[in-house]
């Protein structure tokens, strides 16, 4: 019993110690945000909006928004072209609105040329140059987007950008095979404008021309320019040169077919790298098809100079990160992006690169502040059935087991707390969202935690029937009640598990809910229950069966324990005269 004492002194005090003394609401009960994504068919594939692209579109925009730390997130079709995405208040909105927002195809394109981000000045003057290009730094140090990558055959790194990597065969790679940017790149000199690469340019002399001037024009400084451009980037097919800004706007590129694309992606995660002092990273996991064509694509560009010899993160036409390839081909199918990252700014690169790639694109068509007025009635109905039927177990607790009520009851008590607290701290933890599902599961879950007691008050009364004493009834009794519960709490967990793998949305809060409540009724009856009776069978009121305690052998109609007569002492065989 003392274990279970710890346990809620333990969850109260971080309960309090975090801050957070309420659980964490749902949609339903605290209100959020409705967002509707109308599909949109890609060119070259009219066909693309089916039953089977939506689901998978439905399923990766879940992973993707759950990704922010954001549970009960609803994510669902509606009609033939349409997903309604609901997000619980207190997340982001902002964050949110850009991750749900940016579902188009993710791509790797080869940067051909690059420059700050403003309109480039006429120079009527001047005579642009086929090789002209910026510097290639396009971004700054402390960019977000900014980042290296390191191949997994080599062991070792330096700081130096010409370092060379040497293979080992053992340990994870560390090289400097993609190396951040440090300083953004300045305005094209006056004399001079930037061009495409013609290896890269679409073919024929005028095609390169308009993407020259194109190019001139773009300004990404501006809200209307960055759309602009990543409207047309996004409805460009992957074997086409593209103009493209930075999710800044600080730097414009112009980029070569794609690669990569972001199915071949398998995995990618946020990591903390305290050697070498390179903090944040992302750490990218190709498929097997992926691993060939970034070894190849990588190989490719290490042998141009700057800015070619750099890759384009792409989504939604806009420019995620660039980072820069210095040494040799990066095989095994890893590579790690660095530079300049903050915890956020990794793992929401890392949120992009693992769910980004989807096999439509989408508009959010509309976005609704949801209301908690309707969730708030019911739940506020929802908590008087609950009183209502707690105040009814209570009742036929106490009538029919009297004394033992007060057990029942502070084992409920007890389960309540723990209930209370760990949701509470579920919330910051994993996310966890009480939603009107998960109340109705902890309000069933009030049945079945008092279905426990009653299963042991019953054999501890059986065992009194036989005319067995207090103290061994409640040790004799506690065997066969400690099988029947263990039976009848597998039987609802598992039910709860499968419900829980098998829904999605709401309905997996009250499995979650069911589930846990049945593991602490466990834990309530095994570390609460059973010392308590232990305790109250050494006292007068319940060992000697008071008329109150509910444990009356004579209202249990207890069977007198059964006495063997003794013998009676054999006379003497032989009479003895006198």
């Amino acid at each position: 019993m003392a274990v279970i004492l710890i346990a809620i002194v333990a969850l109260t005090g971080g309960m309090f110690a975090s801050g957070h003394t309420t659980p964490r609401l749902g949609i339903d009960l605290a209100g959020g945000t409705s967002f509707t994504l109308e599909a949109k068919n890609q060119p070259g594939k009219p066909n693309a909006i089916n039953t089977d692209n939506m689901n998978t579109a439905v399923g990766i925009i879940e992973r993707r928004v759950n990704g922010l730390g954001v549970s009960e997130a609803e994510v669902q079709t509606q009609g033939e072209k349409h997903i309604i995405v609901n997000i619980p208040k207190g997340t982001n909105a902002k964050q949110a609105r850009q991750q749900v927002g940016t579902t188009a195809q993710l791509y790797f394109r080869p940067v051909t040329t690059t420059t700050s981000g403003q309109k480039t000045p006429e120079q009527p003057s001047s005579t642009p140059s086929p090789s002209a290009s910026a510097s290639g730094k396009g971004q700054d140090k402390g960019d977000d987007k900014g980042g290296k990558a390191s191949s997994t055959p080599s062991a070792s790194s330096s700081a130096s950008p010409s370092s060379s990597a040497s293979p080992s065969t053992q340990g994870r790679a560390l090289s400097e095979g993609l190396k951040a940017d440090e300083k953004p790149s300045g305005s094209p000199s006056p004399s001079k404008t930037p061009k495409p690469d013609p290896s890269k340019s679409p073919s024929g002399s005028s095609d390169q021309e308009d993407l020259a001037k194109e190019f001139a024009k773009l300004d990404c400084t501006t809200k209307a320019g960055r759309a602009a451009a990543a409207e047309k980037a996004a409805n460009a097919k992957p074997s086409d040169s593209v103009l493209a800004c930075s999710q800044k706007g600080d730097a414009k590129f112009v980029l070569g077919p794609s690669e990569v694309e972001g199915t071949d992606v398998d995995d990618a995660s946020s990591v903390f790298e305290s050697q070498n002092g390179a903090g944040w990273i992302v750490q990218l996991d190709f498929n097997s098809k992926g691993s060939k064509k970034f070894a190849k694509t990588t190989g490719e560009l290490t042998t141009k100079q700057s800015p070619q010899n750099r890759f384009a993160i792409v989504l939604d036409g806009e420019v995620v990160s660039d980072p820069e390839v210095t040494q040799g081909a990066i095989t095994g199918g890893r590579a790690t992006i660095s530079g300049g990252f903050t915890q956020q700014s990794s793992e929401d690169l890392a949120n992009v690169l693992s769910f980004g790639a989807l096999p439509l694109s989408f508009d959010i068509a509309d976005e609704t502040t949801v209301s908690a007025a309707l969730g708030g009635e019911q739940l506020d109905a929802g908590l008087i059935a609950g009183a209502i039927g707690l105040a009814l177990v209570v009742v036929y607790l106490v009538l029919y087991y009297r004394g033992l009520a007060l057990v029942a009851m502070a084992s409920l008590g007890v389960s309540a707390i723990l209930t209370y607290t760990i949701m509470v701290l579920l919330g910051p933890g994993i996310g966890f969202a009480l939603n009107l599902p998960a109340v109705c599961g902890a309000i069933v879950a009030i049945g079945i935690t008092a279905d426990s007691f009653i299963v042991y008050f019953e054999r501890i009364r059986d065992e009194i029937r036989e005319g067995r004493s207090l103290r061994p009834a409640v040790e004799r009794g506690w065997p066969r009640a400690r099988r029947t519960i263990l039976v009848s709490d597998f039987v609802s967990f598992l039910a709860a598990a499968v419900l829980y793998i098998v829904t999605v949305g709401k309905v997996q809060g009250f499995a979650f809910t069911l589930g846990l409540t049945t593991l602490l009724d466990i834990a309530v009856v095994f570390l609460f229950t059973k010392p308590l009776m232990t305790i109250l069978a050494r006292r007068p009121f319940f060992g000697n069966g008071h008329a109150w305690s509910g444990l009356d052998p004579k209202r249990l109609g207890a069977t007198p324990p059964l006495r063997r007569r003794r013998p009676a002492a054999p006379g003497p065989a032989d009479t003895k005269e006198a």
